[in-house]
């Protein structure tokens, strides 16, 4: 039985509650936020123990914890529960800017312990079939990837929008297409980056075209206009649409250059955290201290992409 703790009580922290349920040989032990009332009605909702301070959460019998804070606090709180000797499951981005996540991983090679950024799509039953459908019929040579998404009906007082906490599209929504990039393509040699403000001073639309080593891509992020997120990946044999929302990804198509097209539908349940967890705990038994999926490489790669792009965007944030 994997025993976990959460650090921080908010929106996702309910999401990764709707699943843990559905992961064998897991369960809920502790919880800790910054705000008391916070913590007592996420207890009081899923049970477990309800503590103080995190010093107290890190010191209780738990095996993991599952960081659901803001970005602005990701590394401290990882760097601290690894310390702690306990396994770090870390929300996306895993930190701030990539100076930040290395540290961490300097923390997690002293400790030998598992960390891993909680990137979520390729654990969903869609992205997994997909995978497989291709090496039995493959689109060939991937070469070119775009994706977006623009959601234009957050609410205003959503995190997203405070510089304080390192929001921004880029933050929380361009990550997931640094990793789309990079999972099809190949490492980042060059990107070029476009976008603009809003009045809380993080960036609301951004649009950056990159190069790797297996082709290009061309996405957009943003939170003042409405656009489709689906996902297209184009092969010298064909190409996939995954479609919208793909960063949950549920359906694709894929059109053959022979004129044959495949439906794939795999619906997800309890939220699709759940996916990223179960694969979590399997490599704490393993003894594992980072995932073949998502490797602790693959994360310094798309923190990297977004570091750049918030560079040549002109987005900085405090203590930077």
């Amino acid at each position: 039985m994997i025993r976990w703790g959460i650090i921080g009580c908010g929106r996702i922290a309910h999401r990764f509650m709707q699943g843990l349920p559905e992961v064998p040989g897991a369960e809920l032990a502790a919880s800790w936020s910054r705000r008391a009332e916070t913590v007592d009605a996420f207890v009081k909702q899923y049970g477990g123990k309800a503590y103080t301070t995190i010093e107290e959460l890190l010191a209780s019998d738990i095996d993991a914890v599952y960081i659901a804070t803001l970005p602005d606090s990701h590394a401290q709180y990882a760097i601290q529960a690894l310390k702690a000797g306990k396994h770090v499951l870390c929300e996306k981005p895993a930190t701030i800017n990539l100076s930040q996540l290395d540290e961490v991983l300097e923390v997690v090679k002293s400790t030998g312990l598992l960390f891993m950024e909680g990137m979520k799509p390729p654990f969903y039953p869609l992205y997994t079939r997909l995978k497989e459908h291709l090496l039995q019929d493959p689109i060939g040579q991937v070469g070119y990837v775009r994706a977006g998404s623009s959601v234009a009906d957050i609410s205003k007082d959503h995190p997203n929008f405070s510089y304080e906490l390192a929001g921004g599209s880029l933050m929380g929504i361009g990550i997931y297409e640094a990793f789309l990039a990079i999972d099809w393509l190949g490492a980042l040699l060059n990107l070029q980056a476009m976008g603009h403000f809003g009045e809380t001073g993080i960036d609301m639309f951004a649009i950056f075209q990159t190069r790797h080593t297996g082709g290009y891509s061309q996405v957009y992020t943003g939170f003042d206009l409405h656009g489709k997120g689906d996902a297209l990946i184009a092969g010298t044999l064909g190409h996939i649409t995954i479609h919208k929302n793909w960063w949950n990804p549920a359906k694709a198509t894929i059109d053959y250059l022979d004129g044959r097209s495949v439906e794939l539908n795999e619906p997800f349940t309890a939220g699709g955290l759940n996916y990223e967890t179960a694969h979590f705990c399997d490599q704490i038994r393993a003894g594992a201290t980072e995932s073949p999926i998502i490797p602790h490489e693959m994360s310094r790669q798309m923190i990297a992409m977004i570091d750049e792009a918030r560079r040549q965007v002109g987005l900085k944030f405090i203590g930077e």
